[in-house]
């Protein structure tokens, strides 16, 4: 896995959107991964009244979902809060997560949008250019996009649009429960995107990786 050395965050706004504006045309929404036998989650936590950022990465045998690997990292939050720029906030940490990790995933879980951002460039598609690898977006709520009602029964899922593009789906993993918002981060399309996702979810609401994450992004674990 290629993971920068170098990541430099912006210092300003204006830096970050020039940012996203050269990565959103390296993003790629066709299959472009290896067969998966290890699948990684990676969510983000904040200590400190939001002073320092807390990233884990759980990386996951699939499609056993045998958890296998750990990592967690924690820096000084280096950029302010504006929706639609949260990954400059959370990448920081998480590359310094995914440098801990001995084995090499085959493909990543972010928790957030993938595609599914106003320039097509959530925290999952930007991590996944940065490090070239295949990542899906698993957010718990909505950031752009309309759609219908979603069925109760989970695998109900209704297609999640936004100035005539499908962006993603809206999917529930578990009966009467919230659904997610799954979009294609990067080298990989939203079909496949689905199936991963469906194979990651056992009885939970989130996939087993983003999961295991999450509860470690919050010291849960």
């Amino acid at each position: 896995m290629k993971i920068p050395n170098d990541y430099q965050s912006p210092k300003t706004l204006e830096e970050a959107k020039a940012i996203q504006q050269n990565l959103r045309s390296q993003v790629i929404i066709t299959d472009q991964l290896e067969p998966v036998q290890l699948v990684a989650g990676v969510d983000v936590g904040f200590e400190d009244n939001y002073a320092l950022t807390r990233a884990a990465v759980a990386v996951l045998r699939f499609p056993e979902l045998e958890l296998v690997e750990t990592a967690i990292a924690i820096l000084p939050t280096c950029f302010p809060y504006i929706p639609g720029f949260l990954s400059f906030r959370e990448i920081p940490a998480i590359i310094e997560a995914l440098k801990k990790i001995t084995i090499v995933p085959h493909l990543i879980l972010c928790d957030g949008q993938g595609i599914a951002h106003p320039l097509r460039l959530g925290i999952a598609s930007h991590l996944g250019v940065l490090i070239d690898c295949p990542t899906i977006g698993v957010a718990k709520s909505r950031l752009i996009g309309s759609h219908e009602e979603v069925n109760l029964e989970k695998g109900s899922q209704q297609p999640l649009i936004d100035q005539g593009e499908t962006i993603g789906i809206v999917l529930r993993t578990k009966y009467k429960v919230k659904p997610l918002y799954i979009s294609p981060g990067h080298r990989i399309s939203l079909p496949t995107a689905i199936q991963y996702v469906l194979k990651s979810t056992t009885k939970y609401r989130l996939p087993e990786t983003t999961r295991i994450a999450d509860r470690l992004s919050k010291g849960r674990i």
